[in-house]
């Protein structure tokens, strides 16, 4: 099912496709044959961008050691190249990969023709699961190129961190959250995802998995979010494809009329003064 927001067709830059995904446990085969029939449903409009959840096609397992492929030899990633070309579309998907021995929960973006356009490590592993001891968290923020876009990935939990979304902007001006955001918490996602596009004055994208997990229930709810925190599209709880036109000039519109950013005090004495009373 594709659900199209109204209203947001008068000028725009890119298409995005919100893939929200139902994962089989561990099953990446499976998972990777559903995903391409749901792509196939969907008459991917070339020059578009896909988006995939975090561990799109694992489920958030934390058996890091089993669901890890070696970056340079990934059979996942040599499959979503193959869908990228395709549909000539971009994909952004989440992943568990291994360099050098250790594994990083990622997003990672292909380019339409099929080629790495870069990667991301999650910053901050989810520690009431277990991630920390399960794999590695990532050190930097990645800005990547898009077309005319600038693009910067983020994952899950990195969510309630604003400070690694501020410095990828103003360079980014489009800002992608990939997750397995669990239901007890998903007005927090909502809130924090709009509180990001509202600070940054960017587009705000964010993928969640629908369905369940040995573990937890998951809502959806993926969201499309313009510079200003309005949701500009919405998924439900099942799986579906989301989308939705991005207009560039509408960031760099909204930058340039209330240039916040331009505001921001960087040099100051990081601290806090505790004051006590006599």
């Amino acid at each position: 099912m594709i659900i199209i927001a109204a209203g947001i067709f008068a000028r725009f830059n890119m298409l995005v496709y919100c893939c929200q995904l139902d994962p089989i446990w561990e099953e990446k085969a499976s998972n990777l044959e559903r995903l391409a029939s749901l792509l196939a449903q969907s008459q991917i409009e070339k020059n578009s961008l896909i988006v995939l959840p975090e561990m799109f096609a694992t489920g958030f397992t934390m058996d890091f050691g089993k669901v890890a492929e070696p970056a340079e030899q990934s059979t996942t990633l040599s499959a979503l190249a193959d869908l990228a070309k395709k549909h000539q579309a971009a994909i952004l998907a989440g992943l568990v990969l291994e360099r050098d021995g250790l594994r990083t929960n990622d997003a990672v973006l292909i380019n339409s023709d099929g080629s790495l356009g870069g990667s991301y490590s999650k910053i901050h592993p989810f520690t009431p699961s277990g991630e920390k001891e399960a794999g590695c968290a990532g050190s930097w923020v990645r800005t990547l190129p898009l077309g005319e876009w600038t693009l910067s990935p983020f994952v899950c939990y990195d969510l309630r961190f604003p400070e690694i979304f501020r410095m990828a902007t103003p360079e980014a001006e489009l800002l992608v959250v990939l997750a397995n955001w669990p239901s007890p918490r998903v007005e927090h996602w909502v809130t924090l995802l709009r509180a990001r596009a509202i600070e940054n004055q960017a587009y705000v994208i964010g993928v969640n998995r629908a369905g369940s997990d040995p573990n937890l229930d998951f809502p959806g709810r993926s969201l499309v979010i313009d510079p200003k925190g309005e949701i500009i599209a919405e998924a439900g709880s099942k799986v579906e494809v989301l989308a939705a036109n991005l207009d560039l000039n509408e960031v760099r519109k909204w930058r340039n009329d209330f240039p916040a950013s331009d505001d921001r005090v960087e040099s100051f004495n990081l601290g806090v003064d505790h004051l006590t009373s006599s």
